[in-house]
Order: C-alpha cells, then sequence, then structure tokens
C-alpha cells in the first residue's frame, strides 16, 4: 500500500518542483514557445478551476480537496490492495489534489504553464497536478469499467 503514497508524493514533488522552476524564471504571462503553434510553456496563475470557473473560492476550494483526500485515503484502503490499477490512479488523483492545494494554502493561486493550441483552440493552461488528477480520474473510469466487467462475468458462472 505505501508505494502509493510514494507515487502520490512523487507527483506532488515534481509539481512543485515545476510551478517552482517557472515562478523563478519567467515572468507572469510570459510564453515561451515549444511547438510554434501548439505548444508554449506560459507563466499563468489561476485563483479558480479550470477554465477560470469560481474564481477567487478558496473556501470552496479548500473545503472540496479536503473532502477528495479523505476520500480518496479511504478508497485507497477499502479496495486499493485487489484492484492496483484503481489503486494508481487513485495515487495520482491524491498527488494532483495535494500539489494544487498547496498553492492555493500559500499563495490562494494555482501556478499553471502547459499552454495547448490543438485545432486552433487554445486549451486551458494547466500543470503537472491537473495531469495527475485527469490521468487519474481517466483510470479510475476504466478501473470500474473493467471491475464491472468481472462482477458480470462472476455472476453469469
Amino acid at each position: 500500500m505505501y508505494r502509493y503514497y510514494i507515487l502520490a508524493v512523487i507527483v506532488i514533488a515534481v509539481d512543485q518542483f515545476t510551478k517552482y522552476l517557472v515562478v523563478k524564471n519567467m515572468e507572469l504571462y510570459e510564453q515561451i514557445p515549444i511547438i510554434d503553434g501548439f505548444f508554449s510553456l506560459t507563466s499563468h496563475r489561476n485563483s479558480g478551476a479550470a477554465w477560470g470557473m469560481l474564481q477567487g473560492k478558496m473556501g470552496f476550494f479548500y473545503a472540496i480537496t479536503i473532502l477528495v483526500i479523505v476520500g480518496v485515503i479511504y478508497y485507497l484502503h477499502k479496495f486499493g490492495k485487489e484492484n492496483r490499477l484503481f489503486a494508481f490512479a487513485l495515487a495520482l488523483i491524491l498527488g494532483g489534489a495535494i500539489g494544487n492545494f498547496i498553492d492555493r494554502l500559500l499563495h490562494q493561486e494555482v501556478v499553471d504553464f502547459f499552454d495547448f493550441t490543438i485545432f486552433g483552440y487554445d486549451f486551458p493552461i494547466f500543470n503537472i497536478a491537473d495531469s495527475a488528477l485527469t490521468v487519474g480520474i481517466i483510470l479510475v473510469i476504466i478501473a470500474t469499467i473493467i471491475e464491472e466487467k468481472k462482477q458480470k462475468g462472476k455472476n453469469k458462472s
């Protein structure tokens, strides 16, 4: 079980380190093109959620994040031993949630920097924690579907 907490700590460390590098080495709103017209590093701050929703609602984010952390730890202990994909996904969610929580606690905003333009759509700027959360949620969905198929197979036998 501890290996999943180690993964969460690694996500937090990489997230916080990359945010530190952006804050220390880039001016706010500075943009460094990596792949012209597709991917840039852009120093951005967000006091809300994705797409700028709920700007400045820190109390809400604190409460939701604490609930998510408690829920993830509960489910990690309840189901993590029997379903490694689910546990891996929860570890990513835990690391991502804590990574952005640290920013909100210390700065009342989240440092974002991955900036993609996909088929002309300027995707919202995000960070490592956001990536871990997204991948974790997708993997939870996949693990749940796999588990449901296993249960249906057992019930037919």
